[in-house]
């Protein structure tokens, strides 16, 4: 039984959506220490944009004409669509980025919904299955806030994830992760720590829900 876990932050060890993901996944290998976790960092290994344009021209074309470009990108949505069939829960890592989704799992998304298995099912394959989403915002994007509003990357995410691909999604949200480093955000330095220990917080159990619910499947 395995975990699948999606990062896309481009800051490595300095990103706080790896680090609250790396806290569901803990509670996860302690709830299911036998449980496998299969990786794929969007940003250490990247997916070209052009790559979907050719997956959806291979999709018109039958599989014995197509161009070796063709079949090697039906090969990857093939790979990449695998790779979550073969899971049992989902742990997502998704920063917003100048308002929006992140271009890599923007490019990761497109390639999916490529593959009939995903979108030209009557029932979603994944349906019913685990996710917990980590998203960050690097600003406040709350009621009240003058950037309420501006985040159209987590509303994306619930109807793509939670709606679409029909996961039962827990969702882990951290706010102004860059209060530390920016000195006109120093005065939401404390509520900045309140945000992200309620994102550890939220994350740890999270993963544990993840465990809990696949063990059981399991029995």
């Amino acid at each position: 039984m395995s975990l699948f876990r999606l990062d896309s932050s481009i800051l490595g060890e300095r990103s706080t959506s790896r680090a609250v993901a790396d806290t569901a996944e803990k509670a996860w290998s302690r709830t299911h220490p036998n449980g496998r976790i299969v990786r794929r960092d969007l940003v250490t290994s990247p997916i070209s944009a052009d790559v979907w344009t050719t997956a959806v021209s291979a999709g018109f074309v039958p599989a014995d004409q197509r161009t070796d470009e063709q079949a090697r990108a039906k090969a990857l949505v093939t790979s990449l669509v695998d790779e979550l069939l073969d899971a049992e829960a989902y742990l997502l890592a998704v920063p917003l980025y100048n308002y929006g989704v992140s271009q890599h799992v923007k490019s990761w998304i497109d390639l999916l919904l490529t593959d009939p298995r995903i979108q030209g099912a009557a029932t979603p394959p994944l349906a019913g299955r685990p996710a917990a989403l980590v998203t960050t915002r690097g600003g406040g994007y709350g009621p009240g806030t003058p950037r309420e509003g501006w985040d159209h990357a987590t509303p994306y995410y619930r109807r793509i994830f939670g709606d679409l691909l029909g996961l039962d999604l827990h969702v882990s949200e951290v706010e102004l992760t860059l209060a530390e480093s920016n000195p006109a955000m120093a005065e939401l330095r404390d509520l900045a720590k309140q945000q992200l220990e309620a994102g550890h917080s939220s994350a740890g159990k999270h993963g544990e829900l993840l465990a809990q619910h696949v063990l059981s499947q399991a029995r």
